[in-house]
């Protein structure tokens, strides 16, 4: 009975230390009861995360976070890094970098090499679940792993003119072509993969995570795609590009950096949806934007991980939790990710709907660079009308047949 009773005490023990360095859930606990420390925290942000201009934002978060846990004595050290310079700044000596530091989605792989990103677990990988889609836990999750806490998205969704297309027109890209034009940006390689993983193509396996599934574009489910691209092309309502280009277009495919374009070409008539459906022999098919997102990671190599890594990952929750995500969307119009957020404009609102249902992740796999140039080749190719209906089947092969063969090679 002493035996078993032990071995009961030592699996709560372990339970306990498992949850403690798990992190918590965007810091909506209070810390009252954890062990006294003593700490300093080196942060790494973006300037305008930093400045008085934005309030702060990192500072002010940092801060309250501090707050709730009143048994740490914390001294925050803060330094500028842009989530973009992140995997060369920590790249170059993990165990010098910062203990917590925002970070670019693509930069995982770079990351777990050098050693200066942690794989989460425990109730912060649970948070991260709760309140983010799918996509976008995807977009942090690598080999099985969970390796950032997402705040924010960065993927293409649709303006469009309100006084052409009305909200029922805008869920398919059929309907509106039969009201107006509809510039699209065919011959890129960013944008066309949405319609074929619409029908079912693939890369990297169904959510971009098995390196051996390589890429699906091959069967009836890819020609028939690239016969629909055909039509689409061929139809006088369509134009290859955006509204830049296409001054005409009443609608056009782009993300949050062409806000202002759209602003231009519509002005009060404004509209700003998630990509629409495609019909294909009948059935409505949900176009789908390659998705990434911006993240808060832990630095494993630090001595502040190595002494006490409960702090660091609990740092990173809260800093990508509700509140902190509330306060980023009310300071910089940062649009969360966070599914608990309400947010009061149609910008926001159009990237959050594609982040849940209009996107894929675009995969980190290392042969992910095969992809793009047969993909263009493809979309220009049928621009140029070189693509026909009788060679359709043909062309889609070689396509896929390319992407395989510079993937095994």
């Amino acid at each position: 009975m002493k035996k078993y009773l032990s071995l009961i005490l030592a699996a709560l023990l372990c339970i306990s230390m498992l949850a403690a360095c798990g992190g918590g859930g965007g810091g909506e606990s209070g810390g009252g009861d954890e062990e006294a420390i003593d700490v300093t925290v080196t942060v790494w942000g973006p300037q305008e995360d930093q400045s008085d201009d934005n309030g702060r934002w990192l500072q002010t978060q940092c801060e309250a976070f501090a707050a709730e846990h009143p048994n740490w004595t914390i001294t925050f050290v803060y330094g500028v890094c842009s989530e973009g310079d992140a995997k060369t700044n920590i790249g170059t000596d993990p165990s010098a970098g910062a203990d917590v530091y925002m970070f670019a989605n693509d930069q995982i792989p770079d990351l777990i090499k050098t050693g200066g990103i942690a794989e989460l677990g425990g109730g912060t990988v649970d948070t991260i679940k709760a309140n983010n889609s799918e996509t976008t836990v995807n977009t942090v999750s690598y080999d099985g792993g969970v390796y950032g806490v997402p705040f924010t998205g960065n993927t293409w969704f649709m303006y469009y003119d309100k006084s052409v297309f009305t909200e029922e027109d805008v869920k398919s890209l059929d309907a509106m072509l039969e009201k107006g034009k509809v510039a699209f940006p065919l011959d890129n390689s960013w944008y066309i993969a949405s319609f074929y993983v619409a029908n079912g193509c693939t890369l990297f396996g169904p959510n971009g995570g098995d390196a051996a599934a390589g890429f699906d574009f091959s069967g009836d489910k890819a020609v028939e795609v690239t016969n629909y691209l055909i039509d689409l092309n061929a139809n006088p309502n369509f134009s290859n590009g955006d509204v830049g280009t296409n001054p005409d277009a009443k609608a056009f495919f782009s993300g949050t950096w062409d806000y202002q374009k759209a602003l231009d070409a519509y002005g009060d008539n404004l509209g700003i949806a998630a990509p629409p459906s495609i019909t294909i022999n009948g059935e409505l098919k949900q176009m789908k934007a390659f998705a990434g997102s911006k993240a808060i990671a832990v630095n494993p190599a630090t001595a502040l991980y190595a002494e006490h890594p409960e702090v660091a990952v609990a740092l990173a929750a809260y800093l990508g939790g509700t509140s902190a995500q509330q306060a980023h969307y009310d300071t910089r119009n940062i649009i969360p990710t966070d599914t608990n957020i309400k947010v009061d404009d149609a910008l926001a609102q159009a990237q959050m709907d594609t982040m849940s249902y209009g996107s894929i992740v675009q995969p980190l796999q290392a042969d992910m660079g095969n992809y793009w140039g047969p993909a263009e080749s493809m979309g220009k190719e049928i621009v140029s009308g070189s693509v026909t209906h009788d060679n359709a089947a043909e062309k889609t092969e070689a396509m896929n047949e390319s992407m395989n063969a510079a993937a095994v090679n």
